[in-house]
């Protein structure tokens, strides 16, 4: 029997915030507690991509009331993810320390393909991981995901700036729906739709998914709201008739959608109405699950250790066709360096503490990927590695988790620009002088690469700089690496950092 569990996913979304609570007992999932909220941050953003500040209130006191939830949850038992509005807001720093503050919970800025990503894992758990190709439509309040895949597997992901907040916005601003807005704002959806179009139809579905309250409305107002109940294009088209006539959205007169709803409605339902006709949907059943419950999914499989970043560090290692048994040689010897700093950790099987184990993690997936700038250019590509981790698209990452590995990347070698590490967040800043100690070293270390090199080092952590102590013989033999880790002493000591070479027979700790 295995010991329950209880873990909690915070979704801060462009129209409503939701918290899931979820137990995880011999095997069993149980909700416990489930909370939404209405805060429609979208419509807070204004023309020069500031939230103003009525929104930012309403949002932070919605978060406060999930913190008093929250407040006994580790740091490792809950995943708060935002998604397209604070992805677009500007300067949202300070409402996202805040924000913060309020939930007692660290908020992760997910990218649009990985929004798309757990909105499917979600779907799955609704409707099973039967071997056949889905497509899963998700509309929010500023964005659009539209994920293909077959079983548990995304064959294709993507995320369209396409909203029913923001689309109600901008052409339904008065309120008013008539002929000429409705056709614009279909046609504004099937031209954002277009680039994807073709290949999503060549690559084809034999079900169609809607996986958010804005489709679930219009299952609702369609009449379809039973077991089976599906969405057609005849039912959009009499729902779009309907809005015409009513020639407002305050006039609406819709089944089983609510006030907060309704005022969005026209924007989604011309959303999903692009979608059919783009996509050649011909029907559509809808999911109870989407966002947060593939985010609960995404923290268990982390809890047990089957963590869908390492497959994200994978997947950009083939796309950037990096030397991935060198990658992993760096990250072995690195690793062995940072342990060998923190007495007490004899093995990475000691590490118990989150913040650690998260620490092991970066520093470990820094080194398997430290040569993806290659993939541009030899000269600077520590630069050009830190532009790509800050910019793609990598599975199971937020956008704060790529930037600590761009920052990674960037300093493994040349300069050691302490400004970069000044400017990550506090909590991290102490941790990461120590990781990019660690992974420079192993990259001198394994310069030559050689594959039979296993550098018989340690490291000591100072107040100021490190020891670096290593084995005389295995050193004598290598000139060259005794030469780079001379210069690497100077590097570092113009960053105000010593480098302490001790060279010692016995203290070897393996052979090259």
């Amino acid at each position: 029997m295995t010991r329950p569990i209880t873990v909690a996913a915070v979704d801060l979304g462009s129209n409503s915030f939701h918290m899931l609570v979820v137990r995880l007992e011999n095997g069993h999932r149980r909700v416990v507690d489930r909370i939404k909220e209405s805060v429609r941050l979208a419509g807070g953003l204004g023309e020069d991509g500031q939230l103003d500040e009525p929104t930012q209130a309403r949002a932070l006191d919605c978060l406060a009331r999930f913190g008093q939830r929250l407040r006994q949850f580790d740091e490792a038992q809950v995943r708060a993810v935002g998604t397209n509005t604070l992805r677009q807001a500007r300067g949202a720093g300070d409402f996202l320390a805040r924000g913060e503050a309020a939930l007692g919970h660290p908020i992760e800025i997910i990218y649009g393909v990985e929004e798309a990503r757990l909105i499917y894992a979600g779907v799955v758990e609704d409707f099973e991981a039967r071997d056949e190709q889905r497509l899963v439509v998700d509309i929010g309040g500023g964005s659009t995901e539209l994920v293909i895949g077959r079983g548990e597997e995304v064959l294709e992901a993507e995320s369209v700036a396409l909203g029913a907040v923001t689309h109600t916005q901008r052409f339904f601003p008065d309120g008013k729906i008539n002929k000429t807005a409705w056709k614009a704002a279909v046609t504004e959806a099937r031209l954002a739709l277009e680039p994807l179009a073709y290949r999503y139809r060549e690559r084809g579905w034999s079900i169609a998914i809607g996986a958010s309250g804005s489709i679930k409305s219009i299952l609702r107002a369609a009449g379809a709201d039973e077991p089976g109940g599906v969405i057609t294009p005849e039912a959009l088209a009499r729902l779009s008739r309907a809005a015409r006539k009513a020639g407002s959205i305050a006039k609406l007169s819709l089944p089983g959608v609510s006030d907060d709803r309704q005022a969005i409605f026209a924007g989604g339902l011309a959303v999903l109405t692009g979608v059919f006709d783009s996509l050649d949907v011909a029907e559509m059943r809808v999911s109870d699950k989407a966002l947060r419950e593939g985010v609960i999914h995404d923290l268990l499989d982390r809890l047990a250790a089957h963590d869908v970043r390492e497959h994200g560090i994978a997947d950009a290692a083939r796309r950037f066709v990096i030397d991935a048994e060198h990658g992993r040689r760096v990250a072995d010897t690195a690793t062995r360096l940072w342990l060998s700093g923190h007495p007490g950790l004899d093995s990475e099987d000691d590490i118990a503490d989150h913040a650690m184990a998260e620490a092991r993690r970066g520093l470990r997936w820094a080194a398997m990927l430290h040569e993806l700038g290659l993939a541009v250019a030899h000269r600077g590509y520590h630069k050009h590695g830190e532009y790509l981790l800050s910019n793609a698209d990598i599975r199971g990452f937020s956008q704060a988790d790529q930037k600590l590995l761009a920052t990674f990347v960037r300093l493994h070698r040349g300069r050691l620009r302490t400004e970069l590490i000044d400017v990550l967040p506090p909590a991290w800043q102490a941790r990461a002088r120590r990781i990019v100690l660690a992974l420079r070293l192993a990259v001198i270390l394994h310069r030559g690469r050689d594959p039979r090199t296993r550098p018989p080092a340690s490291l000591d952590y100072g107040d100021n700089g490190v020891t670096l102590y290593i084995d005389g013989d295995w050193l004598e033999a290598r000139p060259l690496t005794r030469t780079d880790l001379e210069r690497e002493a100077e590097r570092l000591d113009k960053a105000g950092l010593t480098l302490a070479l001790i060279t010692e027979a016995d203290c070897a700790t393996g052979t090259g």
